[in-house]
């Protein structure tokens, strides 16, 4: 039995060697190279580039007071829409005590005044009457009456303004009451009722009351690369994709390419902006992410192929072209290239067959 059992042994030991062997074996074998088969096709090919900015308005203003106050009263807020010269807001005044002062100052001197030439105008019509002044005299108080009238009325105007920022005889044109400037939407009011605001002059740029934008004129503007810049002209037309909008391509013309161009991070960026048409239906807001493709070249009905089918010797290119179940080799004229696919002008037709990259075997 312990023969037996040795037999057996040495019988399974040869067994998984001759096994062994025998896939070695094959497995050392040359396999035949097998290519993919690629079909060239008439189609277009484009090369874009994709500029990263953001889709405001046009026009963009802030709506500041006219006079130094405190918000009394708002009409409006962030998200209606408002006409030109509507009224906004409601200000109370703070008078400069000094404009004040003068002002009142000036009254008074005024008043005076007309008090001191009504009376020699009433002296002078008594003589006049009587014929013992001549005309001549008589027209001058009389001229001199209405100046001071005309200095009073001027200076009672003046305290109001400065006292209530509005005179009784110009309401309408209130300076207490802050209008809008555009007609448009309201796209931000930063103070509240009871804020003190100040009007702009040569050492501040003055509150701002409200932010009105047109939205029905809005662009894209972003920074583009200066390797690329040269290749943009006004005039080209852009996709604008919004981040926050799904399945929405916005239409848009190149208008503006800056001169200049910007630092940032080691490299230099052009400013550039598109005007951008929004389709009825579709509700943007201001500040909106948005990506910009532009189109710098494109072809039509032109013979493309994988450009992975395409060798490269040298300045040469070439292609292997199937013909009779054979891999020929063919010189070809390659042009514009997507990165995908690639243009071919000459030494291809379309429905050929043409050797693409090796076919990796894992097993």
């Amino acid at each position: 039995m312990k023969k037996i059992g040795k037999i057996l042994m040495v019988i399974a030991i040869a067994a998984v060697f001759i096994g062994t062997f025998a896939y070695l074996f094959r497995r050392s074998q040359p396999k035949e190279i097998q290519y993919q088969e690629l079909v060239p096709e008439t189609g277009n090919i484009s090369k874009s580039t994709v500029v990263t900015g953001k889709i405001q308005p046009r026009d963009e203003v802030n709506v500041k007071p006219q006079i130094n106050g405190i918000v009394a009263e708002l009409y409006k807020k962030a998200g209606e829409t408002v006409k030109e010269n509507e009224v906004i807001a409601k200000l109370k005044v703070i008078p400069d005590m000094s404009s004040l002062s003068s002002a009142q100052s000036r009254l008074r001197l005024s008043e005076m005044n007309l008090k001191q030439a009504q009376i020699n105008f009433d002296r002078e019509k008594a003589l006049f009457d009587k014929e013992l002044v001549s005309a001549e005299e008589f027209e001058k108080v009389s001229q001199a009456l209405q100046q001071a009238r005309e200095e009073y009325n001027v200076s009672q105007e003046t305290l109001e303004i400065v006292r209530d920022g509005v005179s009784s005889s110009n309401k309408s044109g209130s300076t207490t009451l802050v209008r809008s400037t555009i007609s448009g939407l309201i796209l931000d009011i930063p103070v509240k009722v009871g804020n003190s605001v100040t009007m702009s002059n040569t050492f501040n740029d003055g509150t701002t009351i409200a932010t009105v934008a047109n939205m029905d004129d809005l662009i894209f503007d972003g920074n583009i690369d200066e390797t690329e810049v040269g290749r943009l002209h006004v005039g080209l037309p852009v996709s604008i994709t919004v981040g926050a909008l799904q399945n929405v391509v916005l239409e848009a013309a190149l208008e503006y390419i800056s001169p200049k161009a910007i630092a940032s991070g080691g490299t230099n960026l052009f400013e550039i902006k598109a005007s951008v048409k929004v389709p009825d239906g579709v509700a943007i807001r201001s500040g909106y992410s948005a990506n910009a493709e532009i189109v710098l070249q494109q072809v039509q009905d032109v013979v493309t192929v994988a450009e992975s089918a395409i060798q490269w010797e040298g300045d040469s290119t070439f292609v292997y072209v199937k013909e009779n179940d054979q891999w020929n080799k063919r010189p070809v004229e390659t042009g514009l290239s997507d990165g995908m696919n690639i243009e071919i002008r000459s030494g291809l037709s379309s429905g050929e067959t043409v050797r693409g990259p090796q076919i990796i075997n894992t097993k």
